[in-house]
């Protein structure tokens, strides 16, 4: 078998290992998955207060059971786009409106808000915090307007276990490195 070694190679074998995965699970065990994937990254919440996620594509690993247990005073958030040329914002939480990709997202009226932690989903990872993601680089750019505004944002990438890569993954210049990764049985601390 050849090596995979561009990023869009990994992109692609990736989604359709997450895509594989994810449809055999039964509702139950999908259920468990997240439900631990809940109680692994709850304690790393603890000092934040606006935590925005995503609102799940069928193949990722939702963070809605984390947002289930968030304690009182902490602010969920969930990506806005006003459309698809749109940099991604964060604003208050529920998703109810279909968005420009698709998706859920909150209301244009929602509050804008800028998190402290991002629970930032991922189609591929390593150990050392390189995140792949669908490959339109609305996370990054988001994440980097954060910091480049002076504001200190801590990032938690979220998977399946199979997702984690245990070589180094390819990283461009703009890519924004994870500070941590958790799957339903682990912890991983990336930088």
């Amino acid at each position: 078998m050849a090596q995979i070694s561009s990023k869009n190679e990994i992109r692609g074998q990736a989604l359709e290992e997450r895509r594989s995965f994810a449809r055999a699970l039964a509702p139950d065990t999908r259920f468990a998955l997240e439900d631990a994937l809940a109680r692994i990254v709850i304690p790393h919440l603890i000092g934040a207060h606006i935590i925005a996620a995503y609102h799940p594509m069928r193949e990722e690993i939702s963070a809605y059971p984390i947002f289930d247990k968030l304690l009182d005073g902490q602010i969920a958030a969930l990506p806005w786009f006003a459309d698809r040329d749109a940099r991604m914002m964060f604003r208050q939480a529920p998703a109810e409106t279909p968005g420009p990709w698709g998706l859920l997202q909150p209301s244009g009226t929602a509050a804008a808000l800028a998190p402290d932690l991002v629970l930032v989903p991922l189609v591929r990872a390593d150990r050392i915090g390189t995140r792949i993601g669908h490959g339109k680089g609305h996370y990054d750019r988001a994440l980097a307007h954060l910091r480049e505004g002076g504001h200190a944002v801590r990032t938690i990438g979220l998977a399946w276990d199979e997702q984690i890569s245990d070589s180094p993954l390819p990283a461009d210049p703009w890519d924004e490195p994870l500070d941590a990764i958790a799957t339903p049985s682990e912890w991983i601390i990336c930088r």
